[in-house]
């Protein structure tokens, strides 16, 4: 089953795709270590916000405003019993004090573009506060992974790594951090060892921290996890390898690129933030998005998401966030290009 494996050492061969799987993951964010899962990309960050909080013992988060308002709902129903306050901070210039346990950030961030990750380090650095951030595992095609920051914990959501999205799932979550860590980290952790004759073999290691054995004060209480989409993901990426990702972390870029270009000429549309972005952006509407929407399904194309709502706070007229992908070919780009003229 997907619950907790009480005797993993039996099913080797899953247990080795587990440890290639955090390898893996490891190597693309450049982080020292990795688990075997999470549930998503959301339960990961609030997971890892519990983590900050456990080694640094602060009850203060610095949340930047530009991170997705779901994570920062999950991450608020994760803490509420906690006792830890959450405060939100500009990006470009996050406030912070002695009693900050961690900044949470996003990579891109949720609007779609590339915030200065560096300087949000040092600045929780400073402070003695650890730097958490969720990062698209596709951007790490193209722009440097968080570890080249020093990056103190890191989580994604695993879905695009081969994983078919199919009404509102399924995900894999990952969770990478540092050595020093490891103590804190939630999830299972799969280890490569040597028996007594030579050979190699992989065991679940140091299970001490675990809900099975610590009950209440374990580092958490997961207890099932995404094994299987860890294994498409490791699929993917070792068939990928780093030029394959990279190819498609360039699709997406140059495709986003040449979308957002091609509306920011109809009339009546534009682009309100001016600044780098991987693959999503947002676009300023002559009409509601919820009524262009409407017209794109008719003619069988999945519109943008609708920022206009109470979630949103853009302060723009009309937003919509749009994502291209590898998956989009230029004559997807162009109808939906030429469908979103008739509203200028």
């Amino acid at each position: 089953t997907a619950y907790t494996p009480y005797q993993a050492e039996a099913s080797q061969g899953t247990l080795q795709v587990i440890y290639e799987f955090q390898t893996l993951i490891c190597n693309l964010y450049e982080m020292e270590v990795a688990n075997a899962g999470m549930y998503d990309g959301a339960t990961s960050l609030a997971e890892a916000v519990l983590m900050a909080c456990r080694v640094t013992r602060r009850s203060q988060v610095a949340v930047a405003t530009t991170l997705s308002p779901i994570y920062r709902q999950v991450i608020e129903t994760y803490c509420q019993s906690q006792g830890i306050q959450f405060r939100p901070v500009p990006p470009d210039a996050p406030e912070m004090d002695q009693q900050t346990a961690c900044l949470v950030t996003q990579y891109p961030n949720f609007y779609g573009y590339i915030e200065d990750l560096d300087r949000q380090t040092q600045a929780a650095h400073q402070q003695g506060a650890l730097m958490v951030v969720s990062a698209d595992p596709t951007a790490m095609g193209m722009f440097h992974p968080p570890g080249y920051y020093g990056v103190d914990i890191v989580t994604g959501e695993g879905q695009p790594l081969g994983i078919p999205p199919s009404y509102g799932g399924p995900y894999v979550g990952l969770f990478a951090t540092k050595q020093e860590y490891i103590r804190q980290m939630p999830s299972r952790l799969s280890g490569r060892t040597v028996d007594r004759q030579g050979r190699t073999g992989y065991v679940l290691t140091l299970q001490t921290r675990e809900q099975h054995i610590r009950r209440e004060r374990a580092t958490s209480n997961i207890c099932t996890n995404e094994a299987l989409y860890a294994l498409a993901a490791t699929i993917y990426l070792a068939t990928m390898g780093k030029s394959g990702l990279r190819q498609v972390a360039e699709l997406c870029y140059q495709k986003a690129h040449y979308t957002a270009s091609s509306i920011d000429q109809l009339p009546g549309y534009s682009l309100p933030v001016q600044g780098p972005f991987f693959q999503e952006f947002v676009i300023q509407c002559p009409a509601s998005p919820n009524s262009i929407n409407q017209r794109l399904m008719e003619k069988n194309i999945l519109g943008g998401l609708d920022l206009s709502g109470p979630d949103f706070e853009t302060g723009f007229i009309n937003p919509m966030l749009l994502c291209v992908t590898e998956m989009n070919s230029k004559e997807d780009i162009d109808a939906l290009v030429a469908a979103l003229a008739e509203f200028s």
